[in-house]
């Protein structure tokens, strides 16, 4: 049975490395602990071990207080998007692994991300100036 494990690992990380878009993925146990890593070199696998675990155990956290009582806090992946990269981080059992993949900038060019989009809207939103 825990033969079984590793190839099933090995299965997912061919499978997202067959995906168009990818460029990396850290395999990591629950601790923390790199286990597996391409693409990367091991202080920014250690980097993204850190923070991203940070990041979903706060995320876990957060979702339960939002659900106390439903099912709805429990977080089957999580995904965040960067203008460097998109992350997508899963927790199964032991392990955690994060694919790092190329956003697609044809879905959302630089002038529709963060600030920018904010920015126009409140120069639109600015009444026009009158002269008396």
């Amino acid at each position: 049975m825990a033969a079984a494990a590793p190839n099933e690992i090995d299965e997912a990380i061919k499978q997202l490395k067959a995906k168009p878009g990818f460029s990396a993925y850290v395999l990591m146990s629950n601790d923390g602990i790199v286990v597996k890593y391409e693409n990367l070199e091991y202080k920014e696998a250690v980097m993204h071990a850190y923070h991203v675990l940070t990041l979903y155990g706060r995320t876990k956290k957060h979702l339960h207080k939002l659900f106390p009582e439903s099912g709805e806090g429990e977080i089957e992946w999580l995904r965040l998007r960067t203008k460097l990269h998109e992350m997508i981080i899963t927790q199964h059992l032991r392990f955690t692994l994060v694919a790092l993949q190329q956003p697609e900038l044809a879905e959302a060019g630089p002038e529709t991300i963060g600030r920018v989009a904010v920015d126009e809207i409140k120069e639109e939103e600015k009444p026009a100036a009158t002269g008396t």
